[in-house]
């Protein structure tokens, strides 16, 4: 509820942004009313990044809601980066596409609102393409156009539409003939389209998130759209199912041997409660995909806040990875973290792989190499004890909010070893390894604000085998969220925590017995903004 005298103020400032032209208007009937925010349409970068809780390397808007990452494209040196937005306020509503370009998928430079509702019409998710060859004919003097491919929303109906721009992703017009795509549904949404060379036509994969399904659809021009297949209810299947990808990897080790991978995201009933985001691999001949394993569900993520991730199109060939990014957050309290201005970021982006591990083909990843643009060395050591790494972190003072450990532990005897972070008064995060469970964790029980929502406080699990009983912990913490990956990508979790700002420690742990470092890296990551 808001108070009345914050209310009449944020309709004086929402009445002078429409009068300024700097906001869409908020069409009639497209969501809930005008809500109180600053303007960021315009993508200024005078954002204050200084806030309590604010990421620092993990991609946020200048302020205002956002959750899915939405038309992940590279053209010409940039990455794009769009998302949905509530241009109006800091809660869901009105949804339409923000957009940021980033060189190096570390700074991002923040530019004008791209697609806004209009006409009682919201742009819910969707993704782009480069249309190289011009084949939708909205291309102009010879320039390939950038093509959005998104679902229009309205209370009783979803359709898939285009919009275009030919200045690089700066302006976007709406294909005057949309919707593009009909099927008179009111759940038929989020379309992931690229182009499969061996059938020479583009292919759309679109949600039925009730039916728990897929359908893939062909088009030769991204305009006439013809319907080939369908995939599921498989899986897991305990929530809607939303926000689909689908992309051919290698097998590392086996270069000529490939997997189609098709991601679901699922709202509920993810592994972790909540929202998450689950993958098949499978075989796709252009029309259907038929998956490896119908029944046993596959998580590339084992913690609360990594939904509706989905990879970026149009990457060169020479460059020969598949980088994706996520919303990280939950529905269960997305709405309720304790943050302003803005509500919502990214997860830092990541470089997908398919490798074979001792629980079979996984879907392994690790932060994209970019990282490193960032890193201050803090401390490098070799094998040694913890109590010894401890007393270094001690003496040298080595603590922050904006840090990255790569550590591997050897077993003697201990039951459990892990980093623990953000470490304050009463306040800590473990992140860790229980040898007997083989499973890896991080357990934001004791993070900080837990009592936002009764789900969020809890102990996130991923299976991890630690061969030989050694286990490489990698860490990336920021000023409100942790996101590990074991064994090299083999096992990843991703959690939002909200500590003090003075819990800054760091130290090493083991339990139940010794464990040994064989090595120890810790780096201060700075600041994108």
């Amino acid at each position: 509820m808001i108070h009345m005298k914050g209310l009449r103020a944020a309709l004086i400032l929402v009445a002078a942004a429409l009068a300024g032209g700097l906001l869409p208007s908020p069409s009639p009937g497209g969501g809930p009313g005008i809500q109180s925010g600053r303007d960021t349409s315009r993508g200024t970068d005078q954002a204050d990044y200084t806030q309590a809780h604010r990421p620092q390397f993990h991609f946020s808007p200048p302020a205002n809601w956002i959750n899915d990452p939405n038309g992940l494209v590279f053209h010409r040196g940039e990455y794009h980066l769009f998302y949905q937005f509530n241009p109006f306020g800091e809660h869901w509503g009105h949804m339409s596409w923000g957009h940021a370009v980033s060189r190096d998928l570390v700074h991002w430079q923040h530019l004008p609102l791209a697609l806004a509702e209009e006409n009682g019409i919201m742009i819910f998710s969707g993704s782009a393409v480069v249309d190289t060859t011009n084949s939708s004919g909205l291309g102009r003097k010879g320039r390939a156009p950038l093509v959005a491919i998104y679902t229009g929303h309205t209370r009783r109906l979803q359709t898939q539409n285009l919009a275009f721009s030919i200045d690089d992703g700066r302006t976007w017009k709406k294909y005057s003939g949309n919707p593009v795509l009909n099927i008179g549904k009111k759940d038929f949404r989020d379309p992931k389209v690229f182009w499969h060379r061996p059938g020479r036509q583009w292919i759309m994969v679109v949600a039925l998130p009730t039916e728990k399904k897929v359908f893939f659809f062909g088009s030769p021009n991204l305009i006439k759209w013809k319907r080939l297949g369908e995939f599921g209810p498989a899986g897991a299947v305990g929530g809607i199912w939303e926000c689909p990808d689908l992309f051919e990897l290698p097998i590392t080790g086996s270069p000529r041997e490939t997997k189609w991978v098709l991601i679901i995201n699922m709202n509920p009933g993810a592994v972790a409660g909540g929202s998450g985001t689950q993958y098949f691999t499978g075989r796709f001949d252009g029309s259907t995909f038929e998956a490896d394993d119908l029944r046993q569900p596959r998580w590339a993520d084992y913690g609360k806040d990594f939904y509706a991730g989905v990879s970026w199109s149009g990457l060169p060939e020479s460059d020969g990875r598949r980088i994706w990014i996520g919303w990280m957050s939950n529905w269960e309290y997305a709405d309720e973290v304790p943050t302003s201005p803005w509500r919502g970021a990214m997860s830092f982006p990541r470089e997908m792989r398919l490798e074979r591990t001792a629980a079979g083909l996984t879907l392994v990843q690790r932060p994209v190499a970019e990282l490193g643009h960032l890193r201050t060395e803090l401390l490098r050591t070799g094998a040694t004890d913890l109590a010894e790494v401890n007393r270094m972190l001690r003496e040298r003072k080595i603590q922050g909010d904006q840090l990255e450990v790569e550590a591997e532990f050897a077993r003697v005897t201990a039951v459990e070893v892990g980093i623990a972070a953000r470490v304050g008064r009463n306040q800590h995060t473990h992140i860790g390894y229980d040898f007997r469970a083989g499973k890896a964790y991080v357990d934001r029980t004791n993070s900080g604000n837990v009592t936002l929502h009764p789900s969020f406080p809890g102990r996130h699990t991923a299976p991890v085998h630690a061969p030989g009983g050694r286990v490489k912990l990698h860490l990336l913490v920021d000023r409100s969220s942790v996101e590990l990956f074991a064994n090299d990508g083999e096992g990843v979790i991703t959690d939002l925590i909200f500590p003090d700002s003075e819990s800054q420690g760091l130290r090493l742990y083991e339990r139940g017995g010794k464990a040994r470092i064989v090595s120890l890296k810790i780096w201060k990551l700075a600041s994108i903004w």
